[in-house]
């Protein structure tokens, strides 16, 4: 599959992690960008390189600067001389180690970089793509094109979605919520936009009340919205349970994008909060914690949809037993392609297929064209 044969000769060898390497680098958007509640004009990259037996493997997370200060000042130590063949016990290791730090947060970013980094590494010592070192189920990953930010004027944003469509992905999504007022124009424009054909979502980032959800669900599924996230807080189980119980039939209520470590999404899915529950490989303990949360979905017979980062995200999918599809988000699809050599492009069908000709992530950073980018603490 490679160019030179795999590392490992013998079942008994261990290949010690030799050091971790990191930077952060921070990515003006093209043009100011806003959801529901939050707006913003640059997205950082925390990229991390774990060396071993003359192979190196890469992960990210999309988080600030500070990821990487938790990375050099103490994930690197704890993993430094561990078996590279064997991720999920540095992994457990990392989990220990951050006791006092507080995990959720910052810290959960750090860890789901190097972990990324280190399935990465081992499948490549093993000269194997990683779609095929952490088990696929599946050939492909489903996407929908995502966007719709609530900062574009409507014929920007139907330019954005049909251009999803065009390109041959049957669904995509749109932000709502900032300006509640201007949504039923909004959501009308996309889906005159996109066709009757295409499957149009509305994400409000927490930004409604729950009686104020409950009425924006009913205005929103007369336009064919079959997929309405956050319609309140992630933190509000409560009210997400009330929409689920009580929202228009045939529209799902997801979330979870937010969850850095199993208990949120344990519970989560005890309140029976959602119809189908999210994740993101890059806050939520990497492939080891998604793997995991994967798992949670499986006993409950509910379906996962990943969030973003759609070059790890393409082959942690194709391991999902219950996956429903993966975030094609714009921004980290841009950075994504700036940085890295071998990503892989959309399909006929909206679908990621992982290049099993290439081991591990199959990618090659692009350590030259990311310089001008480079930012806060790094090694």
């Amino acid at each position: 599959m490679g160019n030179s044969p795999a590392v490992r000769t013998k079942a008994s060898d261990a290949i010690p992690i030799e050091h971790l390497d990191v930077a952060a680098y921070q990515f003006p958007t093209d043009a100011p960008e806003s959801d529901g509640t939050l707006a913003w004009d640059h997205t950082t990259l925390v990229l991390v390189a774990a060396h071993a037996g003359g192979r190196t493997g890469t992960g990210y997370t999309y988080a600030g600067p500070s990821a990487a200060t938790v990375v050099n000042g103490m994930l690197a130590g704890v993993v430094t001389g561990r078996d590279a063949l064997r991720p999920a016990a540095a992994w457990a290791a990392m989990q220990h180690a951050v006791r006092n730090l507080g995990k959720p947060g910052v810290v959960a970013e750090a860890i789901s970089a190097v972990d990324i980094a280190l399935w990465d590494l081992r499948a490549r010592l093993l000269d194997v793509p990683l779609v095929i070192s952490i088990g696929a189920l599946h050939e492909v990953t489903p996407i929908y094109g995502s966007g719709g930010f609530t900062s574009y004027d409507n014929d920007t944003l139907a330019a954005q979605l049909a251009g999803w469509v065009e390109a041959g992905i049957p669904r995509v999504k749109m932000k709502v919520g900032r300006d509640p007022d201007a949504d039923p124009k909004r959501v009308h424009a996309a889906r005159r936009a996109i066709g009757e054909a295409a499957e149009l979502f509305v994400d409000a980032n927490g930004a409604y009340s729950r009686k104020e959800a409950l009425r924006w669900a009913q205005r929103f599924s007369e336009h064919g919205v079959r997929w309405f996230e956050e319609p309140v807080s992630s933190d509000d189980l409560e009210g997400l349970r009330l929409l689920r119980d009580r929202g228009p039939g045939g529209m799902d209520i997801a979330a979870g994008e937010y969850g850095y470590h199993l208990p949120y999404f344990q519970q989560m899915l005890d309140a029976g909060a959602v119809d189908c529950l999210q994740a993101d490989v890059t806050r939520a303990l990497g492939i080891s914690g998604v793997l995991r949360v994967a798992a949670l979905c499986d006993a409950r017979g509910i379906e996962l949809s990943l969030h973003c980062a759609p070059q790890v995200s393409a082959h942690v999918g194709a391991a999902v037993w219950h996956l429903r599809h993966l975030e094609y988000f714009p921004d980290h699809v841009r950075i994504e392609r700036l940085a890295f050599d071998g990503v892989l492009e959309p399909e006929s069908g909206g679908v990621l297929r992982p290049d099993r000709s290439r081991a591990g992530l199959g990618l090659d950073v692009k350590h030259a064209d990311l310089q001008r980018y480079r930012t806060g603490a790094s090694r």
